[in-house]
């Protein structure tokens, strides 16, 4: 079923451009949601001119009243709870999928049949078999597709890519990166859908180790090989009706990585750490220095140059919000900070240039391809704890 409701186009909320309309149909309105249609409604007047103006055409979820209500708040046209239906309505040019990873495979694939250009949370599915499946139906429908990996859209990230494209780090030797988090470190924290493998594939590793898994491919290359240990602390916790559940994902992994051009180093993620809200961080050192970040900090960076001078040498901080660093031409003078909801402005006003202009996807992004070697290093990280030895990565 749909239901109408009334709303101001995005149009008539920004000045004229020559920019296209695209429709967009949404599916889930919950966290993810929220954070794509914050950015969808902030893109045409931020990012200026844009590359596409968005227009809320749909969105759809499984509750009448939910949907219809996040409809009224977040400005979309019509509201569904028959996804396939959404799909059908000629409305919708782009699918953003922002629903749980066992909503990702069936919908985005049907959305490439049905001609709809995708753009999908992460992890792109819970396992690489699903992901396959995927990259598979977008190359042959030809239409264009994003992994929302949105942590490649921090100015820091980006701008510490560009160090590296232009050889200033040199020869990169060690990739260290921990995602933390402590939101279910408590034994009355109730079982959730995604601590449990049928909904969410993987644990700890799919919601926070694969951001960190594509930052390393993306700030360093591919991996060759990895060995890795995996652990559930809780492995029981309460339903909504007080029943027992087995939690049957990862609470945390640690992994040590082999790449392909030599360098080394661990990747580590954990939803038990007492103190560590949304604590992103990785290091690299390389030939002629060194980078740290911290998403807590996102608007800056720790660089250590070894040709720097001697007497006063150490990690210098840097605030990234100048107006030539990435992205920052769109928002404030330097030192006005920006936030995490920026990254996901970033990233659709790529996917859109993407579709106006007949450009790709990668490098900058991810795309569904990404999304799969993603799924295919996730799934070795699983193999390699659950058969205590050493896995090589193949695609």
């Amino acid at each position: 079923m749909a239901d109408t409701v009334g709303f101001l186009t995005m149009a008539d909320a920004v000045a004229h451009t020559d920019a296209p309309e695209i429709g967009v149909g949404m599916l889930g309105y919950a966290f993810m949601g929220k954070a794509h249609a914050n950015a969808l409604k902030k893109l045409p007047y931020m990012i200026y001119p844009p590359p596409a103006v968005p227009k809320l055409a749909a969105i759809a979820g499984r509750s009448e009243a939910k949907v219809r209500e996040a409809a009224r708040r977040y400005g979309f046209a019509k509201a569904y709870t028959d996804w396939r239906a959404m799909l059908d309505d000629p409305e919708v040019q782009v699918f953003d999928n922002a629903g749980p990873n066992d909503l990702h495979a069936e919908p985005n694939i049907a959305a490439a049949q049905a001609g709809k250009h995708v753009i999908s949370e992460k992890p792109l599915g819970r396992n690489a078999e699903e992901c396959k499946l995927m990259w598979e139906a977008v190359k042959k429908a030809r239409v264009k597709h994003q992994v929302a990996f949105n942590y490649r859209f921090v100015p820091a990230v980006r701008l510490i890519r560009n160090l590296i494209d232009a050889g200033k780090l040199g020869r990169i030797y060690h990739f260290r990166a921990a995602y933390l988090q402590e939101w279910i470190a408590s034994e009355d924290f109730p079982m959730v859908w995604r601590l449990e493998s049928k909904h969410a594939g993987s644990g700890a590793l799919g919601d926070l180790g694969s951001h960190i898994v594509d930052l390393a491919r993306y700030l360093v290359g591919e991996p060759k090989s990895l060995m890795a240990r995996t652990e559930t602390f809780i492995k029981q916790r309460k339903d909504a009706r007080g029943k027992m559940q087995k939690v049957d994902v990862d609470d945390a992994f640690q992994a040590i990585i082999e790449y392909r051009n030599g360098a080394v180093g661990t990747l580590e993620a954990s939803r038990f750490c007492p103190g560590r809200k949304n604590s992103n961080t990785f290091e690299i050192n390389a030939e002629k220095g060194s980078v740290r970040f911290n998403l807590e900090a996102m608007n800056e960076l720790e660089v250590f140059w070894k040709d720097g001078e001697r007497d006063t040498q150490g990690f210098t901080k840097v605030l990234v919000s100048e107006s030539y660093h990435p992205f920052w031409s769109h928002w404030w003078p330097q030192g006005h900070i920006i936030g995490w909801e920026h990254t996901f402005v970033h990233e659709f006003a790529h996917f859109f240039e993407a579709i106006v202009n007949k450009t790709k996807v990668a490098p900058h992004a991810a795309d569904f391809e990404d999304g799969y070697k993603n799924a295919v290093i996730c799934d070795a990280i699983l193999a390699s704890a659950r058969e205590r030895k050493q896995v090589d990565i193949k695609y």
